[in-house]
């Protein structure tokens, strides 16, 4: 049975979205930065007595590792422990990889450095739980939510409107619907009123003290849009527009400008401009290390395949890369065969090619070991969508739509999906599906901090689930 994600359509434009309460938000994005540099002061003050500069320095560092900080209140509570608990162990991890690197762990007390350790995830879950208990008595104080109305009945506009109900932490209270189209164009059973004619709105918003329009009729009405927005200069209300073009398959959709000129973004890699550089360095700094802890165990395993039977000790194929071009892919040998061609079998359970320490390598993901000399390569990343055989992307572009969006990022050695149940054989059309879909949830969705939690899920499902044949 094939599972489901359920993907993100309709992407904040915005880091402070203007249906939740302003208040409210910048709390959120400022509690995880807040309370990892004031738990790591405190405790500089109660164990040292003073604050260093090195302890200044280090809750820089920290601010803008973890500057904004993730939305939390829309998940389940479990959900939020497991994300701080392992976002806070590979923050550290690389904070303390840095530190010894570099020397500047000297400077530190290793008794603040073990408390701060334990005290700086359990001040961030305490932080958060607060936050979620106090948050409807932030917005109550504040006054009544704000009124709302939709010109435009359609797809995009009741999903956002469905949205908005569904927050619980939204100041924004959708009145209803105007639309011109006849009744029975409209959508039933939306549990939302209809209006009225879209001619009848800027009355209706003076008449009743709306505060919000949302216009969310179709491009091809810009006749209508534009003498909306004519009659609406009579009022006071916020006005938004949420084009049709929302409804699509967004990757790190967002509205940016050229030359002052405002566009919006459909289709873009999560890593331009300082993105980029964040990814690039975090690529090379975790690859060096991984690399200097795995070195004597790749060339023990060298050997072990250069005896173990006849061929190459690294199998070279050809793979797509970053906006679909060729790249060559390394991996230790694990069949008796070495398959680059237009037609490409993928290893299945039992399959007769896989050598008997292959099977070992690949079950343990051993075999993708020299994939780091790719990374610094600058050919791959060591989280992003898996690279398939050019012979298998050739044959799933035709038969699953956006397939190729996930070229718009370098491939990775471990991914969202893989992490999630699709490593391994994809012996159905569906399971590749999913396994797409959950590769452009990455783009959609990616962060450091994303990055690293699925480095640390990726540890736990190599270890107790292997289901890599």
């Amino acid at each position: 049975m094939s599972q489901h994600v359920e993907p993100v359509r309709l992407h904040n434009a915005t880091r402070m979205p203007v249906d939740s309460d302003r208040l409210v938000s910048l709390i959120e994005i400022s509690l995880d930065p807040l309370l990892l540099v004031f738990s790591l002061w405190a405790i500089a003050l109660l164990i040292d007595g003073r604050l260093a500069p090195q302890h200044v320095i280090l809750a820089v560092v920290v601010f803008s590792l973890t500057f904004p900080g993730p939305a939390y209140l829309a998940r389940s509570a479990g959900s939020v422990a497991r994300h701080i608990i392992v976002g806070w162990l590979a923050l550290f991890g690389l904070l303390f990889f840095f530190g010894y690197v570099s020397g500047f762990l000297q400077y530190f007390n290793s008794d603040l450095l073990l408390v701060w350790c334990w005290a700086a995830p359990a001040c961030q879950l305490t932080g958060h739980f607060l936050l979620r208990w106090a948050a409807p008595a932030i917005i109550e104080i504040q006054g009544d939510r704000k009124r709302a109305v939709m010109a435009g009945m359609n797809e995009q506009g009741l999903e956002l409107a469905r949205r908005l109900a569904s927050d619980p932490y939204s100041r924004v209270r959708v009145v209803g619907f105007f639309d011109d189209r006849a009744d029975q164009r409209i959508r039933s059973g939306s549990g939302y009123a209809l209006l009225g004619k879209i001619s009848a709105l800027p009355d209706f918003a003076k008449d009743n003290q709306i505060e919000l329009i949302y216009i969310s009729l179709p491009m091809a009405s810009q006749p209508r849009i534009l003498s909306l927005l004519d009659a609406l200069r009579d009022t006071t209300t916020s006005i938004y527009f949420v084009p049709d073009v929302f409804v699509t398959d967004l990757i790190q959709g967002r509205v940016d400008s050229v030359g002052g000129l405002p566009v919006v973004a459909v289709c873009e890699s999560p890593f331009a401009g300082f993105g980029g550089v964040v990814k690039r360095v975090s690529d090379i700094a975790l690859s060096l290390l991984i690399l200097s802890l795995v070195s004597i165990p790749m060339l023990i395993i060298a050997l072990a395949v250069k005896c173990n039977s006849p061929g190459p000790v690294v199998f070279r194929q050809r793979r797509y890369g970053v906006d679909g071009r060729e790249i060559t892919v390394y991996k230790f040998r694990t069949m008796s065969v070495s398959e680059d061609g237009a037609t490409i079998q993928q290893a299945r359970l039992g399959d007769e090619r896989v050598t008997p320490l292959g099977r070992w390598l690949r079950k343990l993901s051993l075999d993708e070991l020299p994939q780091f000399l790719n990374v610094l390569q600058g050919r791959m990343s060591i989280v992003g969508p898996r690279p398939h055989a050019v012979a298998h992307n050739e044959t799933y572009r035709k038969l699953i739509k956006g397939y190729m969006l996930r070229h718009k990022v370098k491939p990775g050695i471990t991914g969202w999906a893989q992490v999630n149940g699709f490593r391994g054989e994809t012996n159905t059309l569906d399971k590749m599906k999913m396994r797409i879909e959950y590769d452009l949830n990455y783009l959609r969705n990616w962060s450091l901090r994303f990055d690293l939690y699925i480095i640390v899920r990726t540890i736990w499902v190599v270890l107790f689930k292997r289901d890599a044949y």
